[in-house]
């Protein structure tokens, strides 16, 4: 009911989690909900949010609808055992979260050290480097991709040259979802021009031909794991992948 939202806007992220929703189901681009997730996280209610307020409650009752009438048993220890199943699918999905912007800073900082020598200026969320030919090259933090590499032209456009997706996590059951995901960022890499895509995976091994067919785009794949080894050989192509681009 509107008037218990204006009550306790917080009690919108209850509702969220007994029908099922995970926060990046609900408050995603595709369903139009994201302008109502301050509710649930702050516990404000804006005006132009108390406006919507019937609009929002009448798609809840209609998912609230469904979920009362293919539930064979509905209790209250059931109902309560439900929202704890969605909290827990969103405490994982915030690990993950957290596995992959830890590895996102691992690489960036491996990236950071081989092109040292090169370094002009240093931001939080990118470095700008001058390689052999004198122009200067941006490698930065992104959302997608996770790391960028932009060459920077006379008119201080940038031009894309390579997109990198980093997935962490190390769960090989999990490993073609992640991939999936990773074509996904490089296809939209692809429409603004990026020349190159690579994948960066957490996992220990990877079956090379199947994860190619998974992700056509990908160029190059990388093994988290043995990039960060100064004596393997994969560190050694790596580095010398990366600079062939970069030119240095």
């Amino acid at each position: 009911m509107p008037e218990l939202l204006q009550k306790n806007p917080r009690l919108l992220g209850y509702y969220r989690l007994l029908l099922g929703f995970s926060q990046k189901q609900l408050y995603g681009k595709e369903h139009g909900f994201g302008p109502f997730k301050s509710m649930e996280e702050k516990g404000t209610l804006s005006d132009k949010q108390s406006s919507q307020l019937v609009g929002l409650c009448k798609c809840l009752s209609a998912s609230a609808d469904y979920f009362v009438l293919n539930t064979k048993h509905l209790s209250q220890s059931s109902v309560h055992d439900l929202t704890l199943l969605t909290l827990g699918a969103q405490l994982r999905g915030s690990h993950q979260n957290r596995i992959g912007q830890k590895a996102t800073k691992q690489v960036f900082n491996l990236i950071k050290h081989h092109v040292q020598p090169h370094i002009l200026r240093e931001h939080s969320d990118f470095i700008e480097i001058q390689n052999a030919a004198g122009n200067p090259i941006r490698i930065a933090f992104a959302a997608d991709p996770d790391i960028a590499i932009l060459s920077e032209l006379p008119s201080k456009q940038l031009r894309p040259i390579l997109a990198i997706e980093i997935k962490g996590g190390k769960d090989v059951s999990n490993i073609h979802n992640r991939i999936g995901e990773a074509e996904k960022s490089h296809l939209k890499a692809r429409e603004r021009g990026f020349a190159e895509c690579w994948t960066i995976v957490g996992v220990a091994k990877l079956d090379s031909d199947l994860a190619h067919r998974e992700s056509p785009t990908t160029h190059r794949f990388f093994l988290l794991g043995e990039i960060a080894d100064p004596d393997s050989d994969e560190f050694r192509e790596f580095r010398e992948q990366l600079n062939s681009r970069l030119g240095v």
